[in-house]
């Protein structure tokens, strides 16, 4: 009997943490990698700040450097916080983890950034787990002046 169709089955297999290879060919689902990445990106909390002349994004990052973590802007206007928490390697005899409840792996954000966001004033800075991260405003547009146009009389 072939238990991958059963849907309870694949959830067991997902809440035990049966292995990738075991139950791959047998369900078309995303990978437990990518499943873990996206529960990271939605786990990672964010404000959005709009100041008069720029705009804030605060991200919690407990327990990660500052060097650690990487900020980039895409195409389209798409700002990026990327980076990885690791799990200490203290490894002792006798010595186990009872519970382990903080959250490990990869964490990236997106966000789009306004069409008047200055990609050149952008700072980032990292302070008891926090990161800030500016970017600046463009001054808004000057008003179109009427462009008077002389009339010749021929």
């Amino acid at each position: 009997m072939d238990f991958a169709r059963f849907p309870i089955i694949s959830i067991l297999e997902d809440m035990l943490e049966v292995p990738e290879e075991h139950n791959e060919k047998t369900r078309n689902n995303p990978s437990r990698a990518y499943m873990r990445d996206q529960k990271a990106m939605a786990a990672t909390p964010a404000d959005v700040i709009e100041q008069p002349d720029a705009f804030a994004f605060v991200v919690d990052m407990p327990g990660i450097k500052g060097d650690e973590i990487k900020v980039q802007v895409e195409s389209d206007n798409v700002l990026v916080v990327s980076g990885e928490r690791k799990r200490e390697n203290k490894e002792s005899e006798g010595v186990k983890y009872v519970r382990m409840e903080r959250r490990m792996g990869k964490f990236m954000r997106k966000f789009q950034l306004p069409e008047n966001a200055d990609l050149e004033k952008i700072s980032a800075a990292c302070n008891d787990g926090v990161l800030k991260v500016t970017v600046g405003k463009l001054p808004p547009p000057e008003p179109k002046k009427p462009k008077t146009i002389q009339v010749q009389v021929a």
